[in-house]
């Protein structure tokens, strides 16, 4: 496996060569840091797989940091964990990010350290009656992997607004169930559940529509009228002032694992297979990968669409100005939008 990564350009992308202020008082040797399932989090388990973390962190005279890795289901999962203190860095999607960036203001002041993908999220069903939103009914059941909270969520609720009229956006939320993604797909292609609709992400999404009769009822890129990122990485404020060489270390990691990924996109392909001891050939993730809708990035995208959303429907009270608001300074001199 080709794992030569260019540490200048990463260090540059994480702004650590830039910062050469920092304290350099003792930092925390252990790192807890949340992975949930799919193709977004591809730098992730790039970076685990390589140990890049551990790597940036010696190459900026920080001792080898302890890092551990939870795999968790869906925002409102992650965030429990955060706010609990059994997470030092979390990652779900962009809403899940935006509520608790809101709620927290007074007290933890979370913020996100960086985004991980932008990609595409496609609601599929096995309903023949179902061609639009407009068509799911009492009897279907779409799986999410938080209702109402999650990323699939908030974009099922814009769907509706689109489709149903201003006031509208939560007239589906009772069809909506909770389940991961892995199991979302099981019960779609098994047809024995209840689940006949699944919100999901790559390569589950994929996956379900190599089977016949289920098909994609909708793309969130359609529904937001751009690309944007899905997944967005965050901290408390206290954790991230007592670490800010390892926020950098941890920034540049990932910068390291996307440049690695865009460059080496078979081997990444070959790296996800294994790591995840999948059933999907290398192929498959490898066209993934390749797929002109996927942007492997720190930098965020669309940010505004989800927080001047969550805010009109009065689901976060505070309006955010600027995507800059959301993340810590670290990321603010990125090309984010």
């Amino acid at each position: 496996m080709n794992t030569r990564l260019t540490r200048r350009g990463a260090l540059l992308g994480a702004g650590i060569v830039a910062a050469p202020g920092l304290a350099l008082a003792q930092e925390a040797r252990d790192l807890r840091i949340a992975v949930q399932f799919g193709i977004t989090y591809l730098p992730l388990t790039v970076a685990r797989e390589l140990r890049l973390i551990e790597r940036e962190a010696r190459a900026i005279g920080l001792p080898e940091p302890n890092v551990s890795w939870l795999q968790l289901s869906g925002g409102a999962a992650t965030n429990d964990a955060l706010l609990s203190g059994n997470l030092e860095i979390a990652s779900a999607g962009i809403p899940p990010v935006v509520l608790l960036w809101a709620r927290s203001r007074n007290n933890l002041k979370v913020h996100a350290l960086a985004s991980l993908v932008a990609a595409p999220l496609w609601l599929n069903t096995r309903n023949p009656a179902v061609q639009t939103i407009r068509d799911f009914g009492p009897q279907d059941r779409i799986a999410l992997p938080a209702v109402r909270v999650s990323f699939q969520a908030i974009v099922l609720q814009m769907a509706a607004e689109q489709a149903f009229g201003a006031g509208q956006h939560a007239r589906l939320d009772p069809l909506t169930v909770t389940l991961s993604h892995p199991d979302a797909t099981a019960a779609l292609i098994g047809g024995r559940s209840e689940v006949n609709a699944h919100f999901g992400n790559p390569p589950f999404q994929n996956q379900q529509l190599e089977h016949p009769g289920i098909r994609r009822v909708l793309s969130s890129y359609d529904v937001v009228g751009s690309r944007h990122s899905v997944t967005l990485l965050y901290a408390t404020q206290r954790w991230r002032d007592a670490n800010p060489r390892t926020v950098l270390a941890f920034r540049s990691a990932l910068s390291a694992a996307n440049a690695w990924i865009v460059a080496n996109p078979r081997e990444a392909a070959e790296l996800y297979v294994r790591a995840e001891r999948s059933n999907l050939s290398v192929d498959f993730v490898e066209a993934l990968i390749r797929h002109p809708d996927h942007r492997f990035s720190i930098e965020p995208e669309g940010v505004k669409h989800f927080a001047d959303f969550q805010h009109r429907t009065g689901q976060v009270p505070i309006r955010l100005e600027s995507w800059k608001d959301l993340f810590f300074p670290e990321a603010h001199g990125g090309a984010g939008t």
